[in-house]
């Protein structure tokens, strides 16, 4: 089908119109669970996220253990879950699809290297086209995942209640935040490595080549007036768009770390701190549940001690993004010593790729006002 600007303009409305309903969803369901808080404030569940020990200190943060493996959702929740949940369904497939990637590259340095043999060129062709056809997949999925955090962080941060208390009542939205940030450090990771790169280049060369020939070639075959299978797969527009996206070594991340950027930019009535207190609470959350062998227990999957790593690295992330010093500054709520020491003391090569998130992908590292030693500890 072709995709033409009045189609782009017309997905721009529609995902604009998801933003706007996902987020007055979010406001119904906040007014719905304050009708019930003194209901949900009478205990905690073990479906819910618990407060198993007492916070002495308050200077060490929240000491919560957070259900990530069973958290379901409340009737105030369940609108925004229900959207959100079939983001999530579809990220497996594209984890799968991406993991099942291997380009084209035999194919195609056959076709360049004998360029008159038209059979050659045909079988580089069929076999670049579907490639491109997944890739666009992809991109719009990011698209897609952008407004499902957006309905989530609305959720999340809306006043009058603070973070913690929105992520006490209303987990099963936090365990699905937390699993589009788990999301997207894996494609990412994938996208590094997946056939073999090095995570310190983070790029895998496999999808810029193949989507360089697809243009290539079909700026000649337009060239030559002739037609091609998959020509309208992807317009000029939507290429050039799609070239920004996979140029950048960590595309997914970058989509969500300007989602919640542009998030707090668009809710000029909600102050930051609502925004960037909910993101240092999950990274405490998540610190505390892997540094403490008692919540360490609580996990049943070996699944889930990786799970929260990643979305202890992600949070940390857009923190840096959204928050005007950033998360390396002293002044900073994220406890990054604490945050890096447990990574480093997992083994090396399960975490190398988020200590290289940490180093590469973040935005106040380098300033002058982030902590020496926490630069030290990352080199």
């Amino acid at each position: 089908m072709s995709v033409t600007s009045r189609d782009l303009n017309t997905n721009r409305l529609v995902t604009k119109a998801r933003t706007r309903n996902w987020a007055g969803a979010a406001r119904r369901g906040a007014a719905r669970a304050a009708g019930d808080r003194t209901a949900d404030r009478t205990g905690v569940t073990m479906g819910n996220l618990l407060k198993v020990l007492t916070c002495t200190d308050l200077e060490q943060g929240p000491d919560f253990f957070l259900d990530f493996e069973n958290a379901q959702p409340t009737e105030a929740e369940r609108q925004v879950w229900e959207q959100v949940d079939v983001v999530l369904k579809e990220a497996h497939r594209i984890l799968d699809d991406l993991q099942a990637y291997r380009g084209a590259g035999a194919e195609i340095r056959e076709a360049i290297q004998h360029p008159s043999d038209e059979s050659l060129q045909d079988k580089a062709w069929s076999a670049v086209a579907p490639l491109v056809g997944m890739l666009k997949k992809f991109y719009e999925f990011s698209q897609r995942l952008e407004v499902a955090l957006h309905g989530l962080l609305g959720a999340l941060t809306c006043t009058p209640d603070s973070p913690t208390q929105h992520l006490e009542r209303e987990q099963a939205l936090a365990k699905q935040f937390a699993e589009i940030l788990h999301f997207t450090l894996r494609f990412d990771e994938l996208k590094a490595t997946h056939i073999g790169v090095s995570p310190l280049q983070m790029t895998n060369p496999a999808i810029q080549n193949d989507f360089s020939y697809y243009r290539r070639t079909l700026s000649r075959m337009r060239m030559n007036n002739v037609p091609a299978e998959g020509e309208n797969e992807v317009n000029n527009e939507l290429a050039n768009r799609m070239s920004l996206f996979y140029a950048e070594a960590t595309p997914m991340l970058k989509t969500l770390s300007d989602a919640t950027t542009k998030f707090v930019s668009e809710n000029k009535n909600l102050p930051i701190e609502n925004t960037t207190d909910c993101l240092s609470t999950m990274a405490t959350v998540c610190k505390v549940m892997l540094e403490t062998p008692e919540y360490r227990k609580r996990f049943s999957s070996e699944e889930t001690a990786p799970f929260c790593l990643r979305v202890m690295v992600g949070v940390i992330i857009l923190y840096d993004y959204v928050h005007p010093v950033g998360a390396f500054a002293k002044s900073s709520k994220i406890d990054m010593k604490g945050c890096i020491k447990v990574l480093k003391e997992q083994p090396a090569n399960s975490v190398e790729g988020l200590l290289n998130a940490l180093r590469y992908t973040t935005k106040h590292l380098n300033d002058e006002t982030a902590s020496k030693q926490i630069k030290t500890l990352l080199q």
